[in-house]
């Protein structure tokens, strides 16, 4: 029996304490506008087509915080562009050759800490 999934990822929810300053940040990390949020209270940051990922809502209260994972070819470069709109990097690690999939030669990753202290991570992929 095969099954079709008929899900998409429609969007990110972040615990966040100020939503506003939050979307902020991650409207300019990621390059996108931010807008109101589907429910009062909220802010989101919207997806400005359908390769740029998920919409990210940032409520007031919740229950669970998400750990993204954002990808580039340009590590320094963003690392420098997050910490000026204040993340925090906490760990760099490059995983030994051993560890990586066949046709790829380096993975540099970065965990920062977005100004509320949420984690997440930059990971950049050399291939062969």
């Amino acid at each position: 029996m095969t099954t079709t999934a008929s899900l998409s990822f429609a969007a990110l929810t972040i615990d966040s304490a100020d939503p506003a300053a939050l979307a902020d940040f991650w409207g300019k990390a990621l390059g996108r506008p931010v807008s109101p949020g589907a429910v009062a209270g909220d802010t989101a940051v919207d997806a400005t087509g359908p390769d740029s990922g998920p919409r990210m809502i940032l409520p007031g209260t919740a229950k669970n915080s998400v750990h993204p994972v954002l990808v580039t070819d340009h590590h320094d470069d963003e690392t420098e562009r997050l910490t000026a709109l204040g993340a925090r990097p906490l760990n760099e690690i490059k995983l030994p050759p051993a560890a990586l999939p066949p046709g790829v030669a380096a993975v540099r990753q970065t965990t920062f800490a977005d100004p509320e202290g949420n984690e997440f991570d930059l990971v950049t992929w050399q291939p062969e």
